[in-house]
C-alpha cells in the first residue's frame, strides 16, 4: 500500500495537481463537505428534523458570536429552532447524493448509447442524435418541472430521475465525437483485421481512449445537478419537506431576510457555491490535464 502511495507522489498528474493551489483547495474544501455531509449523524449538534427534539424556544437566535446566539446553535436557529449548521450538513448530504447518482447514471446510459452509437453509426446514430437534440432544445429546469409535476408525492429518487432523464445528452454527444475519431486509428483497425469482435474492439480499443472527456464533462455536471437541485427544492418542486435541502433552506430563509435574519439565507447560499464553486475548479484542472492545449488557448 505505502508502494503505491509512493508511486502516486512521484507520477507526473500528481505533481501537476500539487502545482495548482487553486485546484489543491478545491479538493481540501470539497472534501470538508463531503465528509461533513456524509458524516452528519455524528457532527451534527442536532438531528434538525427530529420534530420531537425542537424548540420554539430557541427560534431565530443570532449565530453564536452576536448578541443573543448561544450554544450549541453556532450559526444560529430558523423559525422551528432547528440549528442552522446542522441543517445545512444534512441539506449537503442531499445535495451529494443527487450529483453522485446524476453523474453515475447520466455518465453510464448517456455514455454507453453514444459509444454504439459513434461506432456503428447508421440508422441507430440518426435516431439518437436526433433524439439528443431534441432534448437540448428544452431547459433542463423545465424539462425535471414537468416531469415532478406529473407525480403527485416527490422524493430525491423522482429528482434524481428527472435530472437524468434531460442529462445523459452531453455524455453521449461527448462520447460519439470521441469515439469517431477513435474508431479510424491503426489499432481499431488491426483489431477488426485480425477477426476481433465488436464488443471486444470497443471495450478493449475504443472505450479507453475515448473515455477521458467523460470525466471533465462529470466534473462540470456535477456542481450543474447540485444546482438544478438546489432550484427545483427552491421551486417547491424538488425534494418533499421532510428531505433536507440547501435550495429549501435558502427558499425559506428569503422571507426572513429583510427582517435581518441574514443567517438563514446566507449560510446555506455560501455552502452551496462552495461546491459548486469547488467541482469548477476541479474540473477546469481535469480538462487542463487531459488536454494541454486548451491551457494555451
Amino acid at each position: 500500500m505505502f508502494s503505491k502511495i509512493n508511486e502516486l507522489r512521484k507520477s507526473k498528474i500528481f505533481k501537476h495537481f500539487v502545482s495548482q493551489p487553486l485546484a489543491v483547495g478545491a479538493l481540501i474544501v470539497i472534501t470538508i463537505l463531503f465528509l461533513g455531509a456524509m458524516f452528519a449523524p455524528l457532527i451534527a449538534p442536532q438531528d434538525p428534523y427530529a420534530m420531537d427534539k425542537l424548540s420554539l424556544g430557541d427560534s431565530l437566535l443570532p449565530p453564536i458570536w452576536m448578541e443573543g446566539g448561544k450554544a450549541p446553535f453556532i450559526l444560529g436557529t430558523d423559525v422551528q429552532g432547528r440549528d442552522i449548521f446542522s441543517t445545512i450538513l444534512y441539506g449537503s448530504r442531499t445535495s451529494f447524493i443527487v450529483g453522485i447518482s446524476v453523474v453515475t447514471f447520466s455518465g453510464i446510459f448517456g455514455g454507453a448509447i453514444g459509444l454504439f452509437a459513434g461506432y456503428f453509426g447508421g440508422i441507430f446514430d440518426s435516431i439518437v442524435m436526433r433524439s439528443a437534440d431534441t432534448v437540448l432544445s428544452f431547459s433542463k429546469t423545465l424539462i425535471a418541472m414537468l416531469l415532478l409535476g406529473i407525480f403527485r408525492h416527490s422524493s430525491i429518487l423522482l429528482v434524481i430521475l428527472a435530472i437524468v432523464i434531460s442529462d445523459w445528452v452531453q455524455y453521449a454527444r461527448t462520447i460519439r465525437g470521441e469515439v469517431l475519431s477513435v474508431k479510424e486509428e491503426e489499432y481499431v483497425l488491426a483489431s477488426k483485421a485480425i477477426g476481433g469482435t465488436h464488443l471486444r474492439t470497443i471495450f478493449k480499443h475504443v472505450l479507453p481512449n475515448a473515455v477521458s472527456p467523460l470525466l471533465v464533462v462529470g466534473a462540470v455536471d456535477f456542481g450543474i445537478a447540485v444546482m438544478l437541485e438546489a432550484t427545483l427544492s427552491f421551486l417547491g418542486v424538488g425534494v418533499p419537506v421532510t428531505q433536507p435541502s440547501l435550495g429549501m433552506l435558502i427558499s425559506q430563509g428569503r422571507n426572513y431576510l429583510y427582517a435581518g435574519k441574514w443567517w438563514l439565507i446566507v449560510f446555506p447560499g455560501l455552502t452551496l457555491m462552495a461546491i459548486v464553486f469547488s467541482l469548477n475548479l476541479i474540473s477546469d484542472w481535469l480538462r487542463d490535464e487531459i488536454d494541454p492545449k486548451v491551457s494555451n488557448i
